[in-house]
């Protein structure tokens, strides 16, 4: 093989890693959070499950951990999930 075909297949390659990568570190699926907690009035730390809404655009739908509720079911009204 010559050096350009290993240089073309290697960007490739790296092309295909950035784009997995984008896709894993800000696309759908678990994301932490924080935010101010509409109840208590202190900054909470939140694990949050995104989904896509649209082609392009994710949207929170739940709240899975809260550090307010650490060792049990969250047990509020999620109000927060409208200041995210």
């Amino acid at each position: 093989m010559e050096t350009v075909q290993i240089v073309a297949i290697l960007g490739v390659l790296a092309a295909w890693a950035v784009l997995f990568y984008t896709i894993l570190r800000w696309g759908p699926g678990l994301a932490g959070r924080s935010v101010r907690c509409p109840q208590k009035d202190v900054r909470a730390k939140l694990v949050v499950e995104q989904r896509e809404d649209e082609f392009g655009s994710l949207r929170v739908v739940d709240v899975r951990k809260c550090s307010l509720f650490p060792d049990s079911p969250i047990t509020c009204n999620k109000e927060c999930l409208s200041r995210l």
